[in-house]
């Protein structure tokens, strides 16, 4: 454990201490997020946030790759994830400055779950009326899925400073959670890609969100949006190789469940935001990828909340989400529903308390 707070907190460090000069850098270059109908901003603020949490992410593992523990977690998994969300930052760096059309950076995204799946990162097995083992063309197009809805969710999330690097704090957060507390209770190897993954996506966005908070310095563009949604999609999948579904299932579902499950779970602000935005824009005869300001954060705007508010109000509906599920497969259902609800009550009381002067200011 001490060793993943290490590379957290110097995920963390080198982020926060890189984003200015990244900031420099697309000043310099022009990738500036200007003023348009839907954005929330009000000046035109750089981009490139990614290039920051990437140049983080590649020192991290340059200093950490020696640890007794950690460097175990180095591996070929490691590599086709470094690699995928190397090529996505890449295309998000030009989308920010060029601003690309939205087939491309499908494809892009396309072609990064294919060094994915070249480096064996693929779902091998479905907990469908017991345990499936899915054939390997069927895994494929399962993991391309996973990552593309994981990659837009996160994407269609990024619209109000802070946002998405939070929600993907907390989400990053839950999964560390389960992947170390799987370990510790069932006796698999704490060092894998999950945890080593799942510590840096944390440790990157504690970075960078004090750059990003409102009002913002720097937005994380395309290239943090598609780099921490790949990393999240790739921490599940790897998660689902490192359990076997048969040994668990007749001991304890929620194990078995889980590692699919709780990307759903961790997600499900973003994925219920990504889901609607769709079918609002094709019943309007819309393509699927043209913008609009009736996502969830400008609702709750609307209702007369500030940027920071709706911001914490996000954050604390994700980890109302997120936590009990993991809790839920570690201790009895009757502890994960006390956890459920009281987050719950503690949430809709934050969400309903329009008067607390401290957070309007």
């Amino acid at each position: 454990m001490r060793e993943y707070l290490v590379t957290l907190l110097l995920a963390a460090a080198l982020c926060y201490t890189v984003t200015p000069l990244v900031r420099t850098w697309a000043l310099k270059f022009g990738a500036v997020a200007h003023i348009r109908i839907r954005d929330v901003h009000t000046t035109p603020t750089p981009r490139w946030g990614g290039l920051a949490m990437w140049i983080a992410m590649a020192l991290t593992f340059a200093m950490v790759n020696h640890l007794s523990l950690v460097g175990k977690s180095f591996g070929r998994e490691t590599l086709g994830i470094f690699l995928a969300a190397t090529l996505l930052v890449f295309i998000g760096l030009i989308d920010d400055r060029f601003e690309l059309d939205a087939l491309t950076k499908l494809a892009g995204q396309a072609l990064a779950a294919g060094i994915l799946l070249l480096h064996g990162i693929q779902v091998l097995w479905l907990p469908i009326n017991g345990v499936i083992t899915l054939p390997p063309s069927i895994g494929q197009l399962v993991t391309v899925l996973i990552v593309l809805v994981t990659i837009n969710a996160v994407n269609f999330i990024d619209g109000l400073d802070g946002l998405a690097a939070g929600i993907v704090a907390i989400s990053g957060a839950a999964f560390f959670a389960f992947a170390y507390l799987l370990a510790v209770i069932y006796g698999f190897s704490r060092a894998g890609a999950p945890s080593l993954i799942t510590a840096v996506i944390i440790g990157v966005c504690i970075g960078f969100l004090p750059h990003n908070a409102h009002p913002a310095r720097i937005f994380m563009g395309d290239s943090g949006s598609m780099f921490l949604g790949l990393l999240l999609a790739a921490s599940a999948i790897t998660l689902t190789g490192q359990i076997d579904p048969n040994a668990i299932s007749a001991e304890n579902l929620g194990p078995t469940l889980l590692p699919l499950a709780l990307p759903f779970a961790v997600l499900a602000i973003p994925l219920i935001d990504l889901s609607s935005a769709i079918f609002r824009r094709l019943r309007a005869g819309q393509s699927p990828f043209s913008s609009d300001k009736e996502h969830m954060h400008h609702r709750i705007m609307r209702a007369g909340n500030s940027h920071l508010r709706t911001t914490l109000i996000m954050y604390l509906w994700t980890a109302t989400i997120a936590f009990p599920v993991v809790v839920s497969a570690f201790a009895p259902l009757w502890v994960a529903a006390i956890v459920a609800g009281a987050a719950l009550a503690f949430t809709i009381f934050f969400s309903r308390a329009k008067n607390l002067s401290a957070i309007n200011g």
